[in-house]
């Protein structure tokens, strides 16, 4: 973006970057999801119902990532990508902010991707959940030429 202190990263780079943090996500949720799954089904015979597996995924998933934009503006993959999440104008969003960008990178993400390919036409190459909340991703630092 023209008035955003950092510029605004490639499609391809926040792709891939999307896609390691799908590996690590799997660990997480390895750790808070189904190791108490097991152990709940193993020790004391119980399944929980499946609406209530689909929100302790959600809810999961809502804590790391919110915490972690909230502490920092990236996750564990976007710092290996170099990747943030900001403001257009380059300030920290709100918890408000990254709360809504969770809530829509879901439908954003679940309905073929739809909200990805928004930013094949978005004037500044954002993602749907990324303008609808009024976050930006940005380059920690800038790239080298």
């Amino acid at each position: 973006m023209a008035d955003s202190p950092n510029p605004t990263p490639g499609l391809r780079r926040r792709l891939a970057s999307m896609t390691y943090e799908a590996l690590l996500l799997l660990g997480v949720l390895s750790v808070t999801f189904l190791l108490p799954n097991m152990a709940l089904g193993m020790a004391f015979a119980i399944t929980l119902p499946g609406w209530l597996l689909v929100l302790h995924i959600a809810l999961v998933l809502g804590v790391y990532f919110v915490w972690y934009w909230h502490h920092g503006g990236q996750t564990l993959a976007m710092q290996t990508w170099k990747l943030r999440i900001s403001t257009p104008n380059g300030t920290p969003p709100s918890l408000k902010q990254l709360l809504v960008r969770y809530l829509l990178a879901w439908p954003s993400i679940i309905y073929l991707g739809a909200g990805l390919l928004w930013a094949l036409f978005d004037r500044n190459r954002q993602f749907l959940h990324d303008r609808l909340a009024g976050t930006t991703i940005v380059f920690t630092e800038k790239p080298r030429k």
